[in-house]
């Protein structure tokens, strides 16, 4: 059973191996090897002990509201957003499930918890820079390209592509 829960900063390790290997893999995967470890910016030393590392890490995961997805005490999905954009639109920053946990709807489940945290507030617009790979997945949770693909900067180094996108939720009359 998956578990839906906020993040704990000395969960920071164990995230952030989660957020490398993902990268890695779905996102970095066509890179040369100095260049990937560069575009990971801290998260290349998601492994390291040394206490200066893991706050490297702690520093990276940090956003507005990180949530995890546990399943069998591993955590198997990391949310990260809740910023606001200069158009003023929440924005969800970043998305990661563990390989052998896709196509389970745990990242479904962590982009609808993270919605549901900010339409309480009030919020209803939400945007997010898909990379390309996790494009389908918003597609069907209803969020809409806004542009052509764009290039981005990983941790200051250029040519990650994306997808910009953003959701309008349907405002909900209250019943009467």
């Amino acid at each position: 059973m998956v578990t839906i829960r906020k993040y704990r900063k000395s969960e920071a390790g164990q995230v952030a191996l989660l957020i490398a290997d993902s990268y890695m893999k779905f996102n970095l995967a066509d890179v040369g090897h100095d260049r990937r470890r560069a575009m990971l910016g801290p998260l290349a030393l998601a492994d390291s002990t040394r206490r200066e590392d893991q706050d490297a890490l702690a520093r990276a995961i940090a956003a507005p509201s990180v949530w995890v997805a546990e399943c069998d005490g591993e955590i198997v999905g990391v949310l990260r957003g809740g910023r606001t954009d200069r158009r003023g639109r929440t924005v969800l920053s970043s998305l990661f499930v563990a390989e052998q946990h896709h196509r389970q709807g745990i990242g479904r489940a962590l982009v609808e918890r993270f919605e549901q945290e900010y339409a309480a507030r009030d919020v209803t617009v939400f945007s997010v820079a898909a990379t390309l790979y996790a494009v389908p997945l918003y597609l069907s949770l209803g969020y809409k390209k806004t542009t052509n693909v764009r290039m981005t900067r990983s941790f200051g180094v250029p040519g990650l592509p994306y997808q910009p996108m953003k959701k309008v939720l349907e405002s909900v009359e209250p019943v009467a």
